[in-house]
């Protein structure tokens, strides 16, 4: 055995941190570079071995570090053996300001003695070190209390091949593939194939085999997860089924809010999505926000992100004629859209966070009870595909023939068809929803503690409860992933074109809210009321287009949870 190797390092005890360990190790290409490595609790430090003062010396922060495997070389009469520890530090970007995480791979091999067992058995033994210490190493943020998926996890990966571009395939593949491998994340892949197959397969599926759902798409595919989970029976457990967010479509709005949740750098395309891989492979998971919506057919929904009416709306349906060209889409859409600027009538309410009257500016006390129509519809059912992850390039050979993009249509079924007074049980009194205690039915007037706006024109309604509307609508500065607030904003009519415009470029960098707009309200509530009176016009949740007509929701505090660092 080499001097000093596999031993602890007497400087790190000296200095009251204790080494886990040190050992001297050579070059993957030349064995003629040695170094000394050292790991601690926290670190992972490399210091080339020579003669010469001021030998360089690499730190590694294990916050950073997703895996390490131990292995042995492609030639068999090579004695030693290797391991390979992955980090994902930020570093500065290629020819551009700022920084973003950057993939960086450490090998080294261990040839201790002449016995091939032996030196891969030290091998391992440093993989196993260096990955427990990175697992209790991972970006926890000061005031969030997380929990960690088992390890090691089991993933299930539905990934929307027609979502923005029509390259979350691709992206999946040549992106997130490698880092599940050096995190040793099992997972099988999913390729969905038409509207409402997630939901209809999450409703059925086992969940006890699978640890957690990530979606690699757009916003779209999870607002299906998330509906398909609250429609089951056991939808108390399914809904504590970790969820995993990977940017594959066009506006990528809970992608990009996770990656501010974790006081990263701002990061765009694909190294947005290395950053959600990255907090992907780490773990970590926290509680999310979910809002209960109900809809005058008394369909009811689960939103994780946007309720919207009006301009929001319009672009964001309008929009898809434009999918082809990725997130340019929405600036287009609003040019567009800005362009013949249209005002809808209709009336809000809302009750205020500390549910306490607020009379803002234009706004009194009053109840105005709504109109209920009507507008069933049908939800198709088709089998799923699954692919595990031993052949995962085989999906691309795989035909899909739906035209639809990820922006799909709600629609209604029987499981979830219920009374907006009581959540429907089971025989065993088991409730299938969680009750919504803040909303009456929808044909009885609001609660004297609710606010309701005096205007009746507006340019849009947009009730959010993530801080990001897209990638580069950063809409809510302060918002967090369960924060416990609805973010209500609307612009009434009046404001002029160039006006709403300057919000929109504001909102880029998070401050619209200090443009001083005299058009522009908002509140954060818990629960809110919206009747259209204009006959015509669109409503979305989550992006996704919904019956037409009035519609209430409530915030459902932490009721599902998420992973994000």
């Amino acid at each position: 055995m080499e001097k000093g190797a596999s031993e602890p390092d007497p400087s790190h005890q000296r200095n009251g941190v204790v080494g886990v360990l040190y050992g001297e190790f050579t070059d993957t290409l030349n064995d003629r570079v040695r170094y000394s490595v050292s790991l601690t609790e926290s670190a992972l430090t490399i210091q080339m071995i020579s003669s010469s003062p001021g030998r360089t010396k690499v730190v590694f922060n294990l916050t950073d570090c997703v895996g390490c495997r131990a292995y042995r070389g492609p030639d068999s009469a090579d004695v030693g053996a290797y391991f390979t520890a992955y980090f994902y530090p930020f570093k500065r970007r290629w020819m551009s300001a700022g920084v973003a995480r950057q993939r960086v791979e450490q090998c080294f091999r261990v040839a201790l003695v002449q016995d091939p067992l032996a030196n891969l058995q030290e091998a391992e033994r440093w993989a196993r070190a260096i990955r427990d210490a990175s697992a209790r190493q991972a970006p926890r943020r000061d005031g969030v209390v997380y929990m960690e998926v088992r390890r090691p996890c089991r993933v299930m990966i539905l990934v929307n091949p027609l979502s923005g571009r029509g390259q979350a395939l691709q992206l999946f593949t040549g992106h997130i593939q490698g880092m599940l491998t050096e995190a040793a994340v099992p997972y099988t892949l999913v390729i969905t194939e038409h509207q409402n197959h997630a939901r209809e397969l999450v409703k059925k599926a086992d969940l006890s085999q699978c640890d957690a759902l990530v979606i690699m798409s757009g916003d779209g595919l999870l607002f299906e997860v998330i509906n398909g989970l609250m429609e089951r029976e056991d939808w108390q457990e399914a809904i504590q089924t970790p969820l995993g967010i990977l940017p594959g479509g066009s506006g990528n709005a809970l992608a990009a809010s996770v990656h501010h949740y974790s006081q990263s750098p701002p990061a765009w395309n694909e190294e947005l999505l290395l950053s959600c891989g990255f907090m992907l492979c780490k773990g970590l998971v926290g509680s999310l926000d979910l809002v209960s919506i109900h809809l005058a057919s008394r369909q009811r929904l689960f939103s994780f992100l946007s309720l919207a009416w009006g301009f929001v709306a319009d672009v964001d349906i309008e929009s898809e004629k434009y999918r082809h060209v990725g997130a340019i889409r929405f600036l287009m859409g609003t040019l567009v859209r800005l362009a013949s600027l249209r005002v809808y009538q209709g009336r809000l309410a809302y009750l205020p966070i500390n549910e306490e009257p607020k009379l803002p500016k234009g706004s009194i006390k009053a109840n105005h009870p709504p109109s209920t129509p009507q507008h069933p519809s049908l939800c198709a059912s088709l089998p799923c595909r699954l692919i595990p992850n031993t052949s995962p390039n085989q999906n691309s050979r795989h035909n899909h023939t739906s035209t639809n993009s990820n922006h799909n249509t709600i629609t209604n079924s029987s499981n979830n068809a219920i009374t907006t007074k009581r959540p429907e049980t089971q025989s065993d009194g088991k409730s299938r929803a969680p009750v919504d205690s803040l909303l009456p039915g929808l044909d009885q007037p609001v609660p004297e503690s609710w606010t309701v706006v005096k205007e009746e024109e507006f340019v849009l309604v947009l009730a959010i409860y993530q801080s990001h509307l897209a990638e580069d609508l950063w809409t809510v500065p302060g918002a967090t992933a369960d924060d416990g607030t609805i973010h209500l904003f609307y612009v009434t009519a009046g404001i002029s074109r160039p006006a709403l415009l300057r919000l929109f470029l504001a909102m880029e960098k998070g401050a619209h809210l200090a443009c001083g707009c005299p058009h522009l309200v908002y509140e954060k509530v818990k629960a809110l009321r919206l009747e259209p009176i204009s006959p015509q016009g669109m409503i979305t949740v989550d992006g996704e287009m919904v019956e037409y007509g009035p519609v209430q929701a409530q915030i459902q505090p932490g009721l599902a949870r998420l992973i994000y660092g």
